[in-house]
């Protein structure tokens, strides 16, 4: 289970308070309920302006007010809960099948209890708070890799990365980006950004990152080009390309999603595969080392034996 950051909890923690009371919360207040504030008043508020600036930049908007404009009170914050809603408007039943499997991914006992100490605390101030009217999962991600968490980190405050990147070859490059969105396509984790060594955008597989995120430089040193979108990256991945594999008998389960079965003997499944980059699948196939087989077309075997060829030379 990855543990979750005192940062993110605090992070999680006001914005279901935000989101949950029904009138402005003053910074006082908020200090007063959730866990992390701590220091001498001027340090909670240099947090506090933090928080809010990488809330920000994660598309979650807090509104300022206060309790009456005819007086001079002190300023209030809270979250409308319908500009935090999701518009999802004609979902397919296996689309709400893979949302649903998806929120559930994002919840556990500890990730609850950590989430709702906050409302437990304004509750015993006296005000008024009810979670179970919120329609949205606790935003924390229960994730055993922490790069993901570690990239969601640095995309926030808008901080460059480095990490060893393994190739299809198997060969270790070292990468600096300025990460821009995550995303899964594919059954895999995705992190795109600007590179700064090859001056043009880039698309990793987190599970081909072979080290940790390490961030490097300042922050606030960069900025989302306003024409971004992640969707857009990862549909450049679309499976539009066909092969010929063979799988062992019962194995090689990760490859079969994307597979239309051609014929069978007594060992082996022979399918076609649609994939969307060549490197990848080449790593694919390798990956599950003697139950799957590349048969064609002959171009791509003779890409995947120059691999071979490229390990061999390089590893012994």
């Amino acid at each position: 289970m990855h543990t979750v950051s005192r940062k993110s909890e605090r992070l999680v923690n006001l914005t279901i308070a935000l989101l949950a009371t029904g009138r402005w919360l003053t910074k006082s207040e908020l200090f007063a309920s959730i866990d992390g504030y701590s220091g001498d008043i001027q340090a909670q508020e240099r947090m506090f302006e933090r928080d809010k600036e990488e809330l920000r930049n994660l598309g979650i908007e807090i509104e300022v007010g206060t309790f009456d404009p005819l007086f001079e009170d002190e300023v209030g914050y809270r979250i409308r809960p319908e500009k935090y809603r999701l518009n999802l408007p004609n979902l397919t039943n296996i689309q709400l099948s893979l949302l649903s499997s998806a929120a559930l991914s994002w919840n556990s006992a500890e990730i609850h209890t950590q989430a709702t100490s906050a409302l437990v605390k304004l509750n015993a101030l006296g005000f008024s708070t009810d979670l179970d009217e919120l329609t949205i999962p606790t935003p924390v991600i229960a994730n055993s890799d922490e790069k993901l968490q570690q990239v969601m980190d640095a995309i926030a405050i808008r901080k460059a990365v480095s990490f060893s990147y393994r190739n299809a070859d198997y060969s270790l490059t070292e990468r600096v980006i300025e990460p821009y969105g995550v995303g899964t396509k594919g059954g895999y984790w995705y992190v795109c950004g600007y590179d700064l060594d090859r001056k043009a955008m880039r698309l990793f597989r987190l599970d081909r990152c072979v080290t940790q995120m390490k961030e490097q430089g300042k922050a606030n040193t960069y900025s989302v080009p306003s024409d971004f979108s992640m969707h857009q990256q990862l549909a450049a991945r679309e499976r539009s390309k066909s092969c010929t594999i063979a799988l062992r008998l019962n194995r090689a389960q990760a490859l079969r999603k994307y597979s239309t079965l051609i014929e069978a003997d007594d060992e082996w499944e022979f399918f076609d595969f649609a994939y969307s980059d060549e490197a990848e699948l080449i790593h694919d196939i390798l990956w599950q080392r003697g139950d799957a087989k590349l048969l064609g077309p002959a171009e791509l075997v003779e890409k995947l034996h120059s691999t071979l060829t490229q390990l061999v030379t390089i590893h012994g």
